[in-house]
Protein backbone atom coordinates (compact mmCIF):
# COMPACT_ATOMS: atom_id res chain seq x y z
CA UNK A 1 0.00 0.00 0.00
CA UNK A 2 1.61 3.30 -0.68
CA UNK A 3 1.43 6.17 1.38
CA UNK A 4 -0.10 9.62 0.49
CA UNK A 5 2.11 11.96 0.01
CA UNK A 6 1.09 15.15 2.35
CA UNK A 7 2.29 18.76 2.09
CA UNK A 8 4.14 19.98 5.48
CA UNK A 9 5.19 23.59 5.95
CA UNK A 10 8.77 24.56 6.97
CA UNK A 11 7.72 24.42 10.80
CA UNK A 12 5.80 21.04 10.83
CA UNK A 13 9.15 19.30 9.55
CA UNK A 14 11.62 21.45 11.90
CA UNK A 15 8.82 20.23 14.65
CA UNK A 16 8.61 16.31 13.94
CA UNK A 17 11.29 13.81 15.85
CA UNK A 18 13.96 12.62 14.47
CA UNK A 19 14.95 15.32 12.42
CA UNK A 20 17.53 16.92 14.16
CA UNK A 21 20.47 16.44 11.80
CA UNK A 22 18.16 18.67 8.87
CA UNK A 23 17.68 22.26 8.56
CA UNK A 24 15.25 23.76 6.16
CA UNK A 25 16.49 26.46 3.53
CA UNK A 26 15.13 27.46 0.56
CA UNK A 27 12.99 24.66 -1.21
CA UNK A 28 13.81 22.06 0.64
CA UNK A 29 15.31 20.31 3.56
CA UNK A 30 18.94 20.09 3.67
CA UNK A 31 21.98 18.05 5.87
CA UNK A 32 25.44 17.43 5.88
CA UNK A 33 27.22 14.88 7.10
CA UNK A 34 30.60 14.88 8.02
CA UNK A 35 33.12 12.00 7.10
CA UNK A 36 35.81 12.21 9.48
CA UNK A 37 37.62 8.48 9.01
CA UNK A 38 40.98 7.66 7.34
CA UNK A 39 39.36 6.74 4.56
CA UNK A 40 36.53 9.81 4.57
CA UNK A 41 35.88 9.32 1.01
CA UNK A 42 35.30 5.27 0.89
CA UNK A 43 32.75 6.41 4.29
CA UNK A 44 31.07 8.88 2.09
CA UNK A 45 30.65 6.47 -1.09
CA UNK A 46 29.36 3.75 1.38
CA UNK A 47 26.72 5.79 2.68
CA UNK A 48 25.54 7.23 -0.88
CA UNK A 49 25.06 3.62 -1.40
CA UNK A 50 22.69 3.60 1.36
CA UNK A 51 20.86 6.51 0.18
CA UNK A 52 20.24 4.80 -3.64
CA UNK A 53 18.97 1.18 -1.60
CA UNK A 54 16.93 3.36 0.48
CA UNK A 55 14.69 4.95 -2.05
CA UNK A 56 15.59 2.22 -4.80
CA UNK A 57 11.55 1.24 -4.33
CA UNK A 58 10.32 4.62 -4.21
CA UNK A 59 12.34 6.76 -6.80
CA UNK A 60 11.80 9.51 -4.20
CA UNK A 61 14.94 10.63 -5.25
CA UNK A 62 17.28 13.31 -3.07
CA UNK A 63 19.84 15.75 -4.14
CA UNK A 64 23.65 14.18 -2.63
CA UNK A 65 26.86 15.54 -3.06
CA UNK A 66 30.01 13.88 -2.64
CA UNK A 67 33.06 15.14 -1.50
CA UNK A 68 36.31 14.05 0.86
CA UNK A 69 35.06 15.66 3.70
CA UNK A 70 31.71 14.43 3.67
CA UNK A 71 27.70 13.82 2.27
CA UNK A 72 25.18 16.76 1.56
CA UNK A 73 21.93 15.52 0.76
CA UNK A 74 18.71 17.81 -0.03
CA UNK A 75 15.36 16.48 0.01
CA UNK A 76 12.15 17.84 -1.60
CA UNK A 77 9.11 16.29 -3.22
CA UNK A 78 9.10 17.80 -6.51
CA UNK A 79 5.74 17.01 -7.71
CA UNK A 80 4.68 19.90 -5.22
CA UNK A 81 7.72 21.49 -4.97
CA UNK A 82 8.07 21.52 -1.28
CA UNK A 83 8.38 19.31 1.56
CA UNK A 84 6.44 16.60 2.81
CA UNK A 85 5.45 13.47 5.09
CA UNK A 86 7.83 11.35 2.14
CA UNK A 87 10.78 13.48 3.17
CA UNK A 88 9.99 13.00 6.55
CA UNK A 89 10.48 9.24 6.65
CA UNK A 90 13.17 9.54 4.10
CA UNK A 91 15.16 11.94 6.55
CA UNK A 92 14.99 9.89 9.40
CA UNK A 93 15.77 7.15 7.44
CA UNK A 94 19.11 8.76 5.75
CA UNK A 95 20.36 9.99 9.52
CA UNK A 96 19.40 6.32 10.68
CA UNK A 97 22.03 5.26 7.98
CA UNK A 98 24.70 7.97 8.83
CA UNK A 99 24.75 7.12 12.09
CA UNK A 100 25.50 3.11 11.11
CA UNK A 101 28.36 4.74 8.99
CA UNK A 102 30.11 7.00 11.72
CA UNK A 103 29.03 10.05 9.86
CA UNK A 104 28.41 13.18 12.10
CA UNK A 105 25.61 15.58 11.19
CA UNK A 106 27.12 19.20 11.10
CA UNK A 107 24.43 21.64 10.18
CA UNK A 108 27.43 24.53 10.57
CA UNK A 109 28.40 23.71 6.79
CA UNK A 110 24.27 23.81 5.12
CA UNK A 111 23.93 26.95 3.00
CA UNK A 112 22.12 27.98 -0.10
CA UNK A 113 23.51 31.08 -2.07
CA UNK A 114 21.36 32.81 -4.90
CA UNK A 115 22.29 36.10 -6.94
CA UNK A 116 19.66 38.72 -6.92
CA UNK A 117 19.80 41.36 -9.94
CA UNK A 118 17.61 44.38 -9.48
CA UNK A 119 15.66 44.81 -13.08
CA UNK A 120 12.31 46.85 -14.39
CA UNK A 121 10.17 43.71 -15.09
CA UNK A 122 9.46 44.56 -18.70
CA UNK A 123 13.57 44.68 -19.63
CA UNK A 124 14.51 41.56 -21.15
CA UNK A 125 17.60 40.80 -18.99
CA UNK A 126 16.33 37.21 -17.94
CA UNK A 127 17.22 35.51 -21.58
CA UNK A 128 20.79 37.28 -21.46
CA UNK A 129 21.73 35.78 -17.99
CA UNK A 130 20.18 32.30 -19.07
CA UNK A 131 22.17 32.49 -22.65
CA UNK A 132 25.68 33.48 -20.34
CA UNK A 133 24.96 30.61 -17.43
CA UNK A 134 23.47 27.82 -19.51
CA UNK A 135 20.48 27.95 -16.62
CA UNK A 136 17.01 26.43 -17.17
CA UNK A 137 14.03 28.91 -15.96
CA UNK A 138 11.49 27.20 -14.33
CA UNK A 139 9.02 30.70 -13.90
CA UNK A 140 9.00 34.41 -14.92
CA UNK A 141 11.63 35.37 -12.48
CA UNK A 142 14.21 32.87 -11.46
CA UNK A 143 17.22 30.53 -13.30
CA UNK A 144 18.65 27.65 -11.76
CA UNK A 145 21.61 25.36 -12.49
CA UNK A 146 19.83 22.42 -14.70
CA UNK A 147 21.45 20.05 -12.10
CA UNK A 148 20.97 21.95 -9.39
CA UNK A 149 24.60 22.47 -8.26
CA UNK A 150 25.30 26.24 -8.81
CA UNK A 151 23.94 29.48 -6.65
CA UNK A 152 20.06 30.34 -8.13
CA UNK A 153 19.62 33.54 -10.00
CA UNK A 154 17.05 35.93 -9.59
CA UNK A 155 15.43 38.90 -11.24
CA UNK A 156 13.57 41.47 -8.99
CA UNK A 157 11.78 44.32 -10.00
CA UNK A 158 13.73 47.58 -9.33
CA UNK A 159 14.46 48.44 -5.97
CA UNK A 160 11.84 51.00 -3.81
CA UNK A 161 12.69 54.67 -4.09
CA UNK A 162 13.06 54.85 -0.31
CA UNK A 163 16.78 52.15 -0.20
CA UNK A 164 19.03 54.95 -1.54
CA UNK A 165 22.68 53.39 -2.18
CA UNK A 166 21.28 49.92 -2.53
CA UNK A 167 23.12 47.81 -5.36
CA UNK A 168 21.22 46.93 -8.27
CA UNK A 169 23.00 43.53 -7.57
CA UNK A 170 23.02 41.52 -4.37
CA UNK A 171 23.40 38.11 -2.91
CA UNK A 172 21.10 35.91 -0.94
CA UNK A 173 22.74 33.29 1.51
CA UNK A 174 20.08 31.18 3.00
CA UNK A 175 21.39 29.37 6.57
CA UNK A 176 19.80 27.50 9.05
CA UNK A 177 17.45 29.51 11.72
CA UNK A 178 19.55 28.18 14.38
CA UNK A 179 22.62 29.81 12.53
CA UNK A 180 21.30 32.79 11.47
CA UNK A 181 22.83 35.15 14.42
CA UNK A 182 26.21 33.69 14.30
CA UNK A 183 26.73 34.36 10.53
CA UNK A 184 25.47 37.68 10.90
CA UNK A 185 28.04 38.20 14.14
CA UNK A 186 30.61 36.83 11.91
CA UNK A 187 29.50 39.45 9.11
CA UNK A 188 29.70 41.86 11.65
CA UNK A 189 32.66 41.16 13.27
CA UNK A 190 34.77 40.85 9.99
CA UNK A 191 33.88 45.09 9.41
CA UNK A 192 29.71 44.76 7.94
CA UNK A 193 27.17 46.59 9.33
CA UNK A 194 23.19 45.45 9.48
CA UNK A 195 21.51 47.91 7.03
CA UNK A 196 18.13 46.46 7.26
CA UNK A 197 16.62 44.37 9.71
CA UNK A 198 12.77 45.45 9.21
CA UNK A 199 12.02 41.91 7.38
CA UNK A 200 13.87 40.24 9.74
CA UNK A 201 13.48 37.10 10.88
CA UNK A 202 12.96 36.42 6.83
CA UNK A 203 15.97 38.30 6.08
CA UNK A 204 18.35 40.85 7.18
CA UNK A 205 20.24 43.36 4.54
CA UNK A 206 24.12 43.89 5.50
CA UNK A 207 26.58 45.82 3.90
CA UNK A 208 30.33 45.87 3.56
CA UNK A 209 32.42 48.75 3.46
CA UNK A 210 31.50 49.71 -0.06
CA UNK A 211 27.91 49.15 0.75
CA UNK A 212 27.39 46.16 -1.19
CA UNK A 213 24.64 44.10 -0.08
CA UNK A 214 23.67 40.87 1.35
CA UNK A 215 20.42 39.12 2.17
CA UNK A 216 20.72 36.84 4.86
CA UNK A 217 18.06 34.81 4.98
CA UNK A 218 15.72 32.15 6.94
CA UNK A 219 12.76 29.90 6.12
CA UNK A 220 10.96 31.93 8.73
CA UNK A 221 8.07 34.41 7.95
CA UNK A 222 8.35 32.81 4.64
CA UNK A 223 5.14 32.09 2.48
CA UNK A 224 4.67 28.45 3.67
CA UNK A 225 4.93 29.52 7.14
CA UNK A 226 2.37 32.41 6.62
CA UNK A 227 0.30 30.13 4.92
CA UNK A 228 -0.52 27.62 7.29
CA UNK A 229 -0.61 30.50 9.87
CA UNK A 230 -3.33 31.56 7.76
CA UNK A 231 -4.75 28.30 7.58
CA UNK A 232 -4.58 28.01 11.53
CA UNK A 233 -6.25 31.01 12.28
CA UNK A 234 -9.66 30.10 9.72
CA UNK A 235 -9.52 26.62 11.85
CA UNK A 236 -10.03 28.50 14.83
CA UNK A 237 -13.24 30.92 13.38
Amino acid sequence: MVTPVEHITPQQFSDADGVDDWRVLYWGAHAFFRAESAESYAQGAAFVADIAALVAETQHDPDVDLRREGVAVKLITRGIRDLSTRDLELARAISAAAAQRGLVADPSMIQVVQVAVASVPDAAVLPFWQAALGYVRPNESHLVDPLRRNSSFFLQDEMPADRPRRGRMHVDVAVPHDQVHARIDAIVAAGGRIANDSEAPEWWTLADAENHGVDITTWWGRDSVRLEEARDEERAK
